[in-house]
């Protein structure tokens, strides 16, 4: 079973994320606040960290970087980041996330991006 952290506070991604990767495969946690994301994703021992690429104040390119300084000794979680347009990987990739994939592209995108195929 995969856990996954949720870090939007858009009610219509979380909604279209749980939609998309919902089932017996995988644990969604919802999370609101940016500013914790690293660390509550550390705390809680998740497999992946998803993250809406407008959240809260911070945005997805700095919870990527929260979550890679804030590696513990087993390694970095891999973060992936739902992108408002496809121009914005270039963000993504410079920020570490491991995974990009349009906010509202095919289900089937996210699901390969977080290893469920």
């Amino acid at each position: 079973m995969t856990t996954i952290l949720l870090v939007t506070d858009a009610a219509s991604v979380r909604s279209r994320v749980h939609s998309n990767l919902g089932g017996t495969e995988v644990t969604i946690i919802d999370h609101t606040d940016p500013r914790t994301a690293a660390a509550t994703a550390y705390e809680l021992g998740v497999d992946q960290v998803v993250v809406d690429m407008q959240v809260g104040s911070m945005g997805a390119m700095a919870v990527a970087r929260a979550v890679r300084a804030h590696t513990d000794p087993d390694g970095a979680i891999p973060v992936t980041i739902l992108l408002d347009r496809k121009a914005d990987k270039f963000l993504a990739k410079r920020a570490g996330a491991v995974n990009w994939v349009e906010k509202n592209g095919p289900a089937s995108d996210l699901r390969t991006a977080v290893g469920m195929h």
